[in-house]
């Protein structure tokens, strides 16, 4: 593939995003990212905190997007991808808990979780999603690959993008994030 149409695929993912609400209802991507703002600046000025989960290269987005967050529009956020705590409750209760259980400890109603997965079928994404309905957490998923993947169904926002492959998934995903970040600074 050449750069050129790389860069064409990139574009028309990203062009045909596709972003619902609660019971599937469909939004427009600016609407959505308007909300995602709105609700990102509440948890500010109520100095709640956004979670962050994701496995691989999401693991990374997610620790990079907690540290923006945190360090330029000075939100409270945490990312649970300390190896210490991930290979614990990995090895004593499951990989399938290595986030529901420190957000079952730590977080409480009104905060929000960030879950970023390319496949939206990861089974510690999905408990963690289930544990963040039952504790009353604002949701939002990014995904990718197929569109009945489940994380498109647990969010208040669901951020999904028509890519067959990691490298189209994540690029998207990194994208999405950046225009979030960049909307609560005032620079989209």
């Amino acid at each position: 593939m050449t750069w050129n149409r790389k860069v064409t695929a990139l574009a028309n993912l990203l062009e045909s995003l596709e972003v619902t609400g609660p019971g599937g209802s469909e939004l427009t991507p600016d609407t959505a990212f308007a909300r995602w703002v709105e609700l990102t600046e509440e948890i500010r000025a109520a100095n709640r905190t956004i979670y962050f989960i994701g496995n691989g290269a999401s693991a990374s987005m997610a620790s990079h997007f907690s540290a923006d967050l945190a360090k330029n529009a000075h939100v409270h956020t945490q990312v649970f991808t300390d190896p210490s705590l991930v290979t614990a409750v990995g090895n004593d209760m499951g990989y399938e808990h290595v986030f529901s259980e420190p957000l079952r400890r730590r977080a409480q109603a009104g905060d929000m979780l960030v879950s970023i997965s390319s496949s939206g079928r990861s089974p510690n994404i999905l408990q963690a999603t289930s544990m963040a309905t039952e504790l009353g957490l604002l949701q939002v998923g990014l995904s990718a690959m197929s569109a009945d993947n489940p994380l498109r169904q647990a969010g208040t926002l669901n951020f999904y993008v028509a890519a067959t492959t990691y490298g189209n998934a994540e690029t998207s995903h990194a994208a999405i994030l950046h225009h979030w970040l960049d909307a609560m600074l005032g620079e989209a």
